[in-house]
């Protein structure tokens, strides 16, 4: 079961995220909050697997959340919650360790697909979000060493193979299941991507994947 804190100041919106998730026989929302400080509280009292985040909270923001937990419960992965306007937090968001990013329009098989994704070890970027992003980031940390197109070529094509498939948001079991690899031989594949790439994780990796044109996202 996934254990899920989900956290967003208007009430709405978690009822509507709720009601998505909890379609999910696997998915269970456990505490509900209206703001970041309250967020944090719930998840020390809580301990989910995911503290589901929105950006702009009152009393304590999202990605000052992030930053606590980061410190506090690092076995928490955190996704974001965010809207077409708040690409800019992304970068941010990149340093706190944040490990997916959802719109709260998305569809809700993609809610479901995110939040299972990183439950199973894997970054989520949705699609729409790393095609606008990109050209924020590409004259940052990304492509300090030349675009991404170059840096990418620098890998085998086996590892341009992996690190396609965790710019489509999978795990290293789904990965290892596609390209009839062990995980314990993909996770050996993403650690090389990320070192060689100069990378702090997978989202950095999945936005490079976007990047280089090794996933084309949707419209």
């Amino acid at each position: 079961m996934i254990r899920v804190m989900l956290a967003d100041d208007e009430a709405m919106i978690r009822a509507g995220v709720r009601s998505i998730l909890v379609t999910d026989a696997g998915i269970e929302v456990v505490a509900e909050a209206a703001d970041g400080r309250e967020a944090v509280e719930l998840t020390r009292a809580h301990r989910p697997d995911i503290a589901m985040l929105d950006i702009r909270m009152p009393r304590l923001d999202g990605l000052s959340a992030a930053a606590e937990l980061r410190v506090a419960m690092p076995e928490v992965a955190v996704v974001m919650l965010t809207t077409f306007d708040e690409d800019d937090y992304v970068a941010r968001a990149l340093e706190e360790g944040v490990r997916g990013f959802l719109l709260k329009a998305s569809d809700p098989r993609e809610l479901i697909m995110g939040v299972r994704a990183v439950a199973g070890g894997a970054a989520y970027l949705s699609p729409r979000i790393a095609r606008k992003v990109i050209a924020q980031l590409g004259g940052g940390r990304l492509s300090r060493a030349g675009t991404a197109r170059r840096r990418v070529e620098s890998l085998t094509a086996r590892e341009r193979e992996v690190l396609a498939l965790v710019g489509r948001g999978m795990s290293n079991q789904d990965i290892g299941r596609e390209l009839f690899l062990s995980e314990g031989t993909v996770k050996s594949h993403v650690s090389a991507i990320l070192l060689r790439l100069g990378l702090n994780n997978r989202v950095q990796a999945a936005i490079v994947a976007y990047e280089a044109g090794l996933v084309i996202g949707d419209a």
